[in-house]
């Protein structure tokens, strides 16, 4: 599964699904943004899977509880853990946890559809890796700028 977020998060997130995953990536302006909309699709077409999947598609079932799994976990560690829509007592200072918060924040760092680190949430590279990425596309980004002028 994480194969796949990855992939729809850097392909279609930050590509034609841009204007909806935008609102993920300004200030928050209430409890509810527009990129929960992918949130609120994804719990449905589990829904759907794991509906047919009792009636008679066991494959079904198993892609929709495995897409419910994938869901939890992004949820505990995206929504609650990274961007605190429920407060937490702690932020996390070692080990998964704190990659997790790290890189997450690094795909934060830049406002833009283009240019963005770390597009995948329950694997997380070495950020020292995810910080020489960024680096590497912001001077990417400022030499194209500057080639423009």
């Amino acid at each position: 599964m994480e194969g796949v977020a990855w992939l729809m998060h850097r392909y279609l997130m930050h590509g034609p699904l841009w204007f909806i995953h935008r609102s993920h990536h300004e200030p928050r302006k209430g409890w509810f943004e527009l990129n929960d909309t992918f949130g609120l699709f994804f719990t449905a077409a589990s829904m759907v899977l794991i509906y047919h999947g009792l009636r008679g598609h066991p494959q079904l079932l198993g892609i929709g509880l495995g897409l419910v799994g994938y869901g939890v976990i992004y949820f505990f560690l995206h929504d609650v853990l990274v961007h605190r829509r429920i407060r937490l007592p702690f932020t996390p200072k070692h080990g998964y946890l704190r990659r997790v918060y790290q890189a997450h924040h690094l795909h934060h760092a830049t406002h833009e559809r283009d240019n963005a680190v770390s597009f995948g949430f329950a694997y997380v590279e070495p950020v020292e890796q995810v910080k020489a990425r960024f680096a590497t596309a912001q001077e990417q980004s400022g030499s194209e700028a500057g080639d423009a002028r």
